[in-house]
């Protein structure tokens, strides 16, 4: 989300934000590791779950791997270049464009996790009607309103709607695709454990859902 200075106005996007420096120790032990990106956009974080459910299997990748900002902390600032950038959810404000193109430029391998950031999922659902009418039903028609309350759109210090919502690929280039609502932890893990091992991504049907 982008905030606005008090003093100077200026636009400045979370990613953007200054961040706690490594100590050295830290530092040294991920030299030579595959750094690894994760990042939400819009979506229900159910595939941020799937990650989970990789379990005590990811300590076996640690050797190979560093996980240098995930979904969990939900910072967006990549502070150095990545090898694998996971990318859950679609896009549905300017925000999540800046986030997704931001990862593009600083991740070798980008990969759309789950139905939302493959084909819009949930959230594409409001594709079927205007803008005008989706924020007319969320904010003045809504029957979760308080009643005498004024009829307000939210306009500022929130990040500007897109017409619709897109699939990850149709903003930026992506790599990879993991389906599923969410897909399974064991998807997840098989992919990244053969780009950590230098491996031809094979995702086989037995672990691989559409649903």
């Amino acid at each position: 989300m982008s905030t606005q200075s008090k003093t100077s106005c200026e636009t400045i996007f979370s990613h953007e934000l200054p961040c706690t420096p490594l100590d050295p120790e830290t530092i040294a032990q991920r030299e030579g590791k595959i750094k690894v990106a994760m990042i939400g956009l819009c979506g229900c974080w159910g595939c941020t779950l799937s990650f989970l459910d990789m379990d005590s299997r990811i300590l076996g990748l640690l050797d190979k791997v560093t996980i240098t900002r995930s979904s969990v902390t939900d910072v967006k600032r990549i502070t150095e270049r990545c090898t694998i950038g996971f990318v859950e959810g679609g896009v549905a404000n300017d925000e999540n464009i800046e986030t997704l193109e931001h990862f593009r430029e600083n991740c070798d391998i980008l990969i759309s996790v789950g139905a939302c950031a493959v084909w819009g999922g949930v959230p594409a659902m409001r594709n079927q009607v205007s803008l005008t009418e989706c924020l007319d039903e969320a904010y003045i028609s809504s029957p979760t309103r308080v009643a005498g309350s004024a009829d307000v759109i939210p306009h500022v210090d929130v990040p500007k709607i897109t017409n619709k919502v897109y699939p990850a690929h149709e903003v930026v280039k992506m790599d990879y695709f993991i389906p599923g609502c969410p897909p399974d932890g064991d998807a997840i893990f098989k992919v990244l454990d053969d780009l950590a091992n230098g491996r031809d991504v094979d995702l086989p049907t037995s672990i691989n859902r559409y649903d």
